[in-house]
């Protein structure tokens, strides 16, 4: 007997997902790992997630359920550039880099980047920065996942570059 409370993971459903972040990825300047069988499993790592707590936390990665705690972890992630930069991947090697997914280079395991302590977690980078222009019009919001900067009122409801929610964004400027 199925539980009817629990959303089954369907292909359809798993090839969607995979589809979607496939054409956003690309439109991006971001690509997918080009294992297809590896992504689809992280893909619908995702989808379980996203069933049980509401949000797409890193297959890879421990959620506590708490959307406030996990949004460094929230796919992408905020540590997603910098891994690939550095290892050619992000921590569960969902996003790589162009000479992996050109076949140029395997993706290799990479030492897990998110602070230990919770408190140390999603710290702004804003405090880093000095010499504020003073008069701006507007402050100047960061996405904190792929760093798209935008001067508005308030962040988007959206990143147009990542597709991070406006949650993921911090007021970098002003």
């Amino acid at each position: 007997m199925t539980d009817k409370t629990q959303p089954i993971i369907t292909a359809e459903r798993t090839n969607a997902l995979y589809a979607r972040l496939n054409k956003e990825a690309e439109e991006s300047g971001y690509h997918l790992n080009p294992d297809a069988d590896f992504t689809r499993d992280l893909v619908e790592g995702l989808l379980i997630n996203e069933d049980r707590y509401g949000y797409w936390n890193c297959p890879c990665r421990r959620a506590s359920g708490d959307r406030q705690k996990d949004l460094d972890i929230i796919c992408p992630c905020d540590y997603r550039d910098a891994d690939i930069n550095e290892y050619g991947a992000c921590y569960c090697a969902l996003y790589v880099s162009d000479k992996i997914a050109k076949g140029l280079q395997k993706a290799k395991p990479i030492p897990e980047r998110r602070p230990q302590d919770p408190a140390q977690r999603g710290k702004s980078v804003s405090a880093a920065v000095s010499n504020i222009p003073a008069g701006l019009s507007f402050p100047v919001w960061r996405c904190k996942v792929c760093g798209y900067l935008c001067g508005r009122d308030s962040p988007p409801e959206k990143c147009p570059i990542c597709k991070a929610t406006k949650d993921r964004f911090e007021r970098f400027i002003g």
